[in-house]
């Protein structure tokens, strides 16, 4: 038997991938699919694997799409590169996610939206040393002296398969990366339901691995760097509005409506307060530099946006972007920070 292919599956959901697996043109006396059931993902692997007769064991989604040829271009690539342990692939959008969904899959797609994690949902070059950063459970190939070395940490989830890939390569097995082998996965139809798996995998981050393991990996740490910025800059400004440098200083007008002679004021002191000046004297605010960073996220966004709309030809996405790529960021932050704190108080 050449390959194993495990789709865990929760007791209330279908497994949807089974049609295309049936589809397959690959000969079905090579390969065997198991399809444990189970609240716990992790635990449903595990127990695929251990009923696993293959030489090779295929982890894939209960909601992903796989092509026919898709195990015909695995066999392909093992043949070429024996001495890869493990291999995967991209999970892409499903061709019929629309709307948010759709749109949401062009972020996760983005250097800006996901940075190193967008290699996992892209088409990129072929890679024979890679990490966790590349590959996902919904897409995965191993060798069967892999699986009998290294499990599926069953007392996590999600965040189970990137430590798992970070396990098997501690182990010193060979991990690769193919464009060839390609699945195609639903992402979240709606804007809670993203925002409740982005948080979900941030507060994974300190369940999976200690924060000196994250300090070799900074990248994880900007979301939430960047969530503590902007809670502190909101905090400041309704402390201390002057940190706005007086652009708009509302005491100022109202002085000036009240004044009898409001020319001289407006002369003196800037109409309504949109001049941060006096006649004598200029003033720089040096706490607006607390402003620079979100401005240039501000810009970022902008810039991406049109980026990536453009680069997926999809007009309306840039009007879209601006708001799921924050979303993305803050809401990991703010998982990862919840995280940390149930790891220590809890």
């Amino acid at each position: 038997m050449k390959f194993t292919l495990i789709v865990p599956l929760a007791p209330e959901r279908n497994a949807e991938i089974l049609e295309a697996i049936k589809n397959l043109d690959y000969n079905k006396n090579k390969f065997h699919v198991v399809v444990p059931i189970g609240k716990n993902p992790s635990l449903n692997r595990n127990r695929g694997i251990d009923k696993a007769k293959g030489d090779f064991v295929v982890f894939l989604d209960d909601d992903a799409i796989i092509e026919n040829n898709y195990l015909n271009k695995v066999e392909k690539f093992l043949e070429n590169h024996p001495e890869i342990d493990m291999v995967g692939g991209p999970q892409l959008t499903f061709y019929d996610d629309k709307g948010f969904a759709r749109i949401s899959g062009y972020a996760l797609s983005s250097k800006f939206g996901a940075w190193k994690l967008s290699n996992r949902y892209s088409t990129n070059k072929e890679s024979l040393d890679v990490d966790e950063t590349a590959l996902t459970s919904a897409n995965l190939i191993c060798k069967k002296k892999v699986v009998e070395k290294v499990r599926f940490d069953e007392k996590l989830f999600p965040g189970e398969d990137p430590k798992f890939v970070a396990d098997v390569k501690k182990q010193g097995f060979k991990i690769a990366y193919s464009p060839e082998i390609i699945v195609y996965h639903k992402r979240r139809p709606n804007f809670s339901s993203f925002v409740k798996q982005i948080f979900n995998y941030g507060k994974a981050r300190p369940e999976k691995e200690s924060f000196f393991e994250t300090l070799k990996k900074p990248f994880f740490l900007i979301p939430s760097s960047f969530l503590v910025y902007f809670v502190l800059l909101i905090g400041s400004i309704l402390v201390n509005p002057s940190i706005t440098g007086n652009v708009v200083n509302f005491n100022s007008l109202i002085n000036n409506l009240n004044s009898d002679d409001i020319g001289s004021s407006a002369d003196r002191r800037g109409f309504a307060g949109y001049a941060i000046y006096s006649g004598e004297n200029v003033s720089i605010n040096l706490a607006f530099l607390w402003f620079l960073p979100l401005i240039a996220y501000i810009l970022l966004i902008i810039l991406f946006s049109f980026y990536d709309s453009i680069k997926n030809k999809d007009i309306k996405a840039i009007f879209v972007l601006p708001f799921i790529y924050p979303t993305i960021h803050l809401s990991y932050g703010a998982g990862m920070i919840w995280g940390w704190m149930r790891r220590v108080f809890w």
